[in-house]
């Protein structure tokens, strides 16, 4: 049987390593959280367009 865990807010942003990869965890507007898993090489170009919107 799976545990079950109550579902908690929704927390602050959060970027960590897992293993090879990094995970980026951001509260969404209306509840829920967007999970994504990148490569550094994606993360860099994450980290330089958000850059570029921001000025």
């Amino acid at each position: 049987m799976a545990a079950m865990k109550p579902r908690t807010g929704d927390g602050p942003l959060e970027v960590t390593k897992e293993g090879r990869g990094i995970v980026l965890r951001m509260p969404l507007e209306g509840g829920g959280r967007l999970v994504v898993e990148m490569n550094a090489t994606e993360a860099t170009a994450l980290g330089d367009a958000i850059k570029e919107c921001v000025g």
